[in-house]
């Protein structure tokens, strides 16, 4: 049984996840080539409650948040491999170039960005925060992100 589900699906879910008053964390992100600095950053978001669940980009919103060239992989690609990472209870996508509308649907307990956000500009915070939730952020692993892996790659393979 796959752990990828539709918005409905996880608006249901999650419905459920209330009742049993199970502290629900909420992630985003296109996480487009998987590194160790993505595991360590879902290990510790799924540390901040019961269930994680993360909002990923689909390929459409990648190409307009990044550029022509993004996404490396694609969305269901990309979902596959997250899905099946520990941390991660269940996975939706979104095509939105903000998690607004997912957070708005879901409104977590928790909602984690990394450390290069500041809390007041985390989209979907009012909403958490004015339903008695929490927004955290976690630090990022030194030099891991998808653009400076495709950066070595470039340099390595340049001719």
């Amino acid at each position: 049984m796959s752990n990828i589900k539709s918005r409905k699906e996880i608006k249901e879910i999650r419905a459920q996840f209330k009742k049993e008053e199970k502290k629900v964390v909420f992630t985003n992100g296109c996480f487009d080539l998987i590194h160790s600095g993505h595991v360590d950053y879902l290990i510790k978001a799924r540390e901040m409650g019961d269930v994680l669940i993360l909002g990923l980009n689909t390929d459409s919103s990648v190409k307009r948040i990044k550029g022509n060239k993004r996404p490396i992989l694609k969305q269901n690609e990309r979902a596959f491999i997250i899905s099946n990472l520990k941390p991660v209870d269940y996975v939706t996508f979104f095509e939105e170039d903000t998690p607004a509308e997912i957070i708005n649907d879901l409104i977590p307990d928790v909602l984690v960005k990394g450390a290069d956000w500041a809390i007041d500009k985390i989209v979907g915070r009012e909403v958490v925060e004015a339903n008695g939730g929490e927004v955290k952020t976690i630090q990022f692993v030194n030099d891991q992100s998808t653009s400076n892996i495709i950066k070595i790659i470039k340099e390595r393979f340049k001719d």
